[in-house]
């Protein structure tokens, strides 16, 4: 039964909007197909419309839990945009660098980089704000002074924000330009059987489920390389180190599974408790370790290390004593 009765003069709002299943989410729940279709939207937010009976489907709010067919159209309003204006908040920040024109932060695992959809704790944009006095380049939009380039929310480690908008547009360049360097470590489930490889697979939206990504020929080039600097446990687990010449979406995390290695904790992308794992991590183990950039101004290297944090080092250490 819907949750939801259907009135008889039912009027589609006008800020409603329609969408017609695709074949790929047959016969799934109406939340995932939402999900699927809009993937800029968080599940959370999403899942907020069918609490507020604002998913139709001939004209009957449905709940999340409906199945839908191909074909079906569903109508939805979607949830309001998060407020524009970003506030400067008091936060315990690290820094490892800053001058006039960047500051370069060791982002601890499961802070967000940036204000967006669904995102409702303050972000480092917000503790940047507080922290530079409001010194934080505007170039690349309102909802995210300063950032040049992003971390997961897991993925802890080195990121650096522009503080002026010439700076902004230097290190944007650089970035596209491939003039950087990113190193990660992240400890696997499963080792790779050689020490050492590259992966060339291109990546892109997973075909049903939006949030996620996939490698896919008809994606964007991705490119990383890995060495194995330690194999705990009979091969169970790897401390693994990476090096991204591309910046796709998850790549590290998308490259790793099709590796047959997913990171430690990462349920997105294929992890599974292993047998008698007594204590699996909350979050994953993937950590942004080097980060070297041309310096917006002066030109020279900047090169950066973060250390691992606390959560990573204590897994390090349970590995090695069991080895």
């Amino acid at each position: 039964m819907p949750d939801h009765a259907p009135e008889d003069d039912f009027v589609l709002p006008e800020e409603a909007v329609s969408v017609t299943i695709p074949p790929e989410a047959d016969g799934q729940r109406a939340d995932k197909a939402l999900a699927g279709l809009f993937a800029e939207w968080s599940r959370e937010r999403l899942q907020e419309c069918f609490a507020a009976g604002q998913v139709w489907r001939d004209g009957t709010a449905i709940p999340k839990r409906v199945k839908v067919a191909a074909g079906e159209v569903l109508s939805v309003v979607l949830p309001e945009p998060v407020d524009t204006q970003v506030e400067p908040v008091a936060m315990d920040l690290t820094v490892l660098f800053e001058d006039e024109a960047v500051v370069v932060l060791n982002k601890e695992s499961g802070v967000v980089v940036h204000p967006g959809a669904g995102v409702r704790e303050p972000t480092l944009c917000h503790g940047l704000l507080h922290h530079t006095g409001g010194q934080l380049a505007r170039a690349g939009g309102e909802q995210r002074p300063g950032v040049v380039h992003r971390l997961d929310r897991d993925t802890s480690g080195a990121i650096v924000f522009a503080k002026t908008d010439a700076a902004y547009y230097a290190l944007v360049k650089a970035f596209s330009e491939r003039r950087t360097m990113k190193e990660y470590r992240c400890i696997t489930v499963g080792a790779p059987k050689l020490d050492s490889g590259t992966i060339l697979k291109a990546i892109d939206r997973h075909p049903v489920n939006r949030v996620k990504m996939a490698v896919s020929e008809k994606g964007k080039a991705a490119h990383t390389d890995w060495r194995v600097l330690g194999r705990f446990a009979g091969g169970r687990y790897a401390y693994v180190h990476c090096r991204i010449h591309t910046g796709r979406t998850h790549q590290i995390r998308v490259h790793l599974s099709d590796l047959g290695c997913p990171i430690w904790g990462d349920t997105t992308y294929g992890y599974k408790p292993v047998k008698d794992e007594t204590d699996p991590p909350s979050r994953f183990l993937l950590h942004a370790e080097h980060l070297a950039f041309p310096h917006p101004v002066s030109g020279e290297t900047v090169d950066l290390h973060a250390p691992l944090p606390a959560e990573f080092t204590r897994r390090l250490e349970q590995l090695r004593a069991a080895h």
